[in-house]
C-alpha cells in the first residue's frame, strides 16, 4: 500500500504542479494532513509552503478552506491553481472584491463539488451568511496561512485572526494546518494555544538560508552609497525598503535621475499603478523596486539579488521575512541594511499613540533589532538563535561580522559579573534593567526595588550600557542565561551559567 501511496503522491505532484520531487518537509507534512491530523508548519520563505495544503486539498474529499490575510496573494494562488487544472472551478476566493453574481457562481461551484480550495480573508470568514453557507458543505480541512498574525508578538498582528477558532467551531470541526514563515518560540506557542491545536504534529524547517549575505552599514550618505551599490550590480534585480511613502518616492526619483530603471510601490498609490509596477519588476522591465513593506507578500521572483533596507525594520521577524525575498533560487542574495540609532528613536515615537501593551511589545522587539544591528557576533547565529535554532559553526563565512571581524576583547570578568548580578537580583528583570543596575543608572524602577543599594549597583560603571547589553546578549547566545517565553524578556541564570561562574573561561 505504502508504495502505491508514494507513487500516487508523486504522480499527482507531477500532474498538478509539474514537479517530479518534493522539497524538504513537504511530503511528511502532506502525509500528516492526508491522515487527518492537525499540522503545524514552520517553513521559511521560498520553502514551498502553499503546496503543503494545495496538494492534499486536490486529493481529499470535500473542499479545503484556506484563510489568508492578503487579497492579492489569494488571487495569485487561485490563478496558479487554475492553470494547473482544466476546471476553472477548482479554486475560488470569497472576499470583498467580488460582486453578487460572482459570489453566486462561486457558491454554485462549491455546492456542485467542483471546488477543492476556497480562499477567505479572516474578515469574510466571520460574516454570518458565509458561516451559514459553509455549514452545508463538506470541509476537508482548514488551512491557516501566515498564522503568525494570531500573535501580538508576531510582526503582523491581526485581531480578526483571533476569531478563527470560534468560527471553525461554528462551521464544523475538521483537521487544521497552520503555516508560517517566521515565528519565534513565543509566537509558535501563541498560535497553537489560540487555535486549540496543542497536540498538532510540528514540522519545522531550518531557518538558515546559507546563500544570503547579511551586512549592516552605518547610515552616512546613504543615497550615494545606494546608487554606487546598484551601479556595481547593474542589470540585477533588487528591492529597497523604506519606512515612509515619501521616502519611497524621493528615492525612486533620485535613482531614475541617475539612469537606474527603478519604480515605486506603496499602499498610497492607486491599485492600477501598483499592479503595473509590480508586473514590470517581475517581467524585468525594471531592475529595482523601491517600496514600503506593503510590497513583497507572495512575490514569487526567484532571482532578486539584493534587498536593501534604507531604514532598519522594527522587528527581526520583519527583517528576516524581507531579507528572505533575496536569492530564493539558491543563487547569491545580498542583504544590506543601513542603521543609525536615530531611526530607532523615530520608530519609538511612532509607537506613542498605541495602547500600552502594544508599546511594551513593540519596544522589546525593537531592542532585539538594535542588539542585532550593534552586535559584533555572527549575524546568522544571532538570527537563528532568535528563532529558537542552534547554529553550531563559529564562522558562517557569509556575513559582515564573520568576514570582517571587529576587534575582540576578552570579557570573561564582565560576563562573570553580569551572571553573578543576575543571580543575586533574581529572575524578575529584563536585560536593560540588569545593564542599568551595573552601570549605576538611578531610575525610579531601580529605586523602587531598592537595587540602588545593592552591591552590584554601579559595579560595572567603567563601561557603558551598550557594552553591558552586548555582554548579556553574548551570555544568551552561549546559553548561560534563559529568557522566559511566557513573560517576554525576563532573564534567569541556568546551570550552564552557574558552571561558568564557578569556572570562567575566555
Amino acid at each position: 500500500m505504502k508504495q502505491n501511496e508514494d507513487s500516487l503522491l508523486r504522480e499527482k505532484l507531477k500532474e498538478y504542479f509539474g514537479f517530479s520531487s518534493f522539497k524538504g518537509n513537504q511530503e511528511a507534512v502532506i502525509r500528516n494532513v492526508l491522515s487527518g491530523k492537525d499540522t503545524f508548519v514552520l517553513m521559511p520563505t521560498g520553502g514551498g509552503k502553499s503546496l503543503c495544503y494545495q496538494l492534499p486539498a486536490l486529493l481529499m474529499d470535500g473542499v479545503a478552506i484556506v484563510i489568508s490575510p492578503l487579497i492579492a496573494l489569494m488571487k495569485n494562488q487561485v490563478d496558479a491553481m487554475r492553470t494547473y487544472s482544466n476546471d476553472a472551478g477548482i479554486a475560488h476566493f470569497l472576499n470583498s472584491s467580488l460582486n453578487k453574481s460572482a459570489v453566486a457562481q462561486v457558491r454554485n461551484d462549491v455546492l456542485e463539488g467542483r471546488t477543492k480550495l476556497l480562499y477567505f480573508a479572516p474578515e469574510s470568514l466571520t460574516k454570518e451568511d458565509n458561516v451559514a453557507f459553509l455549514r452545508k458543505v463538506k470541509v476537508s480541512f482548514y488551512a491557516i496561512d501566515e498564522a503568525h498574525c494570531i500573535s501580538e508578538w508576531g510582526h503582523d498582528f491581526r485581531p480578526e485572526y483571533r476569531r478563527i477558532r470560534p468560527i471553525i467551531n461554528e462551521i464544523g470541526t475538521a483537521p487544521l494546518i497552520a503555516l508560517t514563515a517566521t515565528a519565534t518560540p513565543k509566537v509558535q506557542m501563541d498560535i497553537q494555544k489560540n487555535l486549540g491545536m496543542s497536540d498538532a504534529s510540528v514540522f519545522k524547517s531550518s531557518f538558515n538560508r546559507p546563500n544570503l549575505y547579511y551586512e549592516i552599514r552605518p547610515k552616512h550618505d546613504v543615497d550615494r552609497e545606494i546608487i554606487r551599490y546598484i551601479k556595481q550590480h547593474e542589470g540585477k534585480s533588487g528591492i529597497i525598503y523604506c519606512l515612509s511613502r515619501k521616502k519611497v518616492e524621493e528615492l525612486t526619483e533620485l535613482l531614475v535621475a541617475n539612469g537606474i530603471r527603478a519604480l515605486a510601490y506603496h499602499a498610497g498609490m492607486d491599485a492600477q499603478t501598483r499592479a503595473a509596477n509590480q508586473d514590470d519588476f517581475l517581467m524585468e522591465r525594471a531592475d529595482v523596486i523601491v517600496a514600503t513593506i506593503a510590497f513583497g507578500m507572495g512575490i514569487d521572483k526567484p532571482d532578486v539579488r539584493y534587498v536593501i533596507h534604507y531604514d532598519i525594520p522594527k522587528s527581526l521577524e520583519g527583517y528576516y521575512q524581507e531579507t528572505g525575498r533575496a536569492g530564493r533560487d539558491g543563487g547569491e542574495g545580498h542583504c544590506l541594511t543601513f542603521y543609525s540609532y536615530k531611526d530607532i528613536q523615530k520608530l519609538e515615537k511612532f509607537m506613542q499613540g498605541k495602547p500600552v501593551a502594544e508599546q511594551e511589545i513593540g519596544k522589546l522587539l525593537l531592542l532585539e533589532t538594535v542588539s542585532y544591528a550593534e552586535s559584533s557576533m555572527c549575524r546568522r547565529k544571532t538570527l537563528l538563535h532568535y528563532f529558537g535554532e542552534e547554529y553550531p559553526e563559529e564562522n558562517c563565512g557569509c556575513c559582515d561580522n564573520c568576514l570582517h571581524p571587529k576587534p575582540k576583547i576578552d570579557a570573561q570578568a564582565s560576563l562573570r559579573m553580569a551572571l553573578e548580578a543576575l543571580r543575586d537580583l533574581g529572575d524578575k528583570f529584563k536585560a536593560d534593567y540588569l545593564a542599568s543596575v551595573l552601570v549605576g543608572k538611578n531610575t525610579a524602577l531601580i529605586k523602587s526595588y531598592g537595587h540602588n543599594k545593592s552591591e552590584w549597583f554601579g559595579a560595572g560603571a567603567d563601561h557603558d550600557i551598550r557594552y553591558w547589553g552586548a555582554v548579556i546578549r553574548q551570555a544568551l547566545i552561549m546559553g548561560l542565561i534563559d529568557k522566559n517565553i511566557e513573560n517576554y524578556g525576563l532573564l534567569s541564570i541556568n546551570t550552564k551559567g552557574e558552571e561558568f561562574i564557578a569556572a570562567p573561561r575566555p
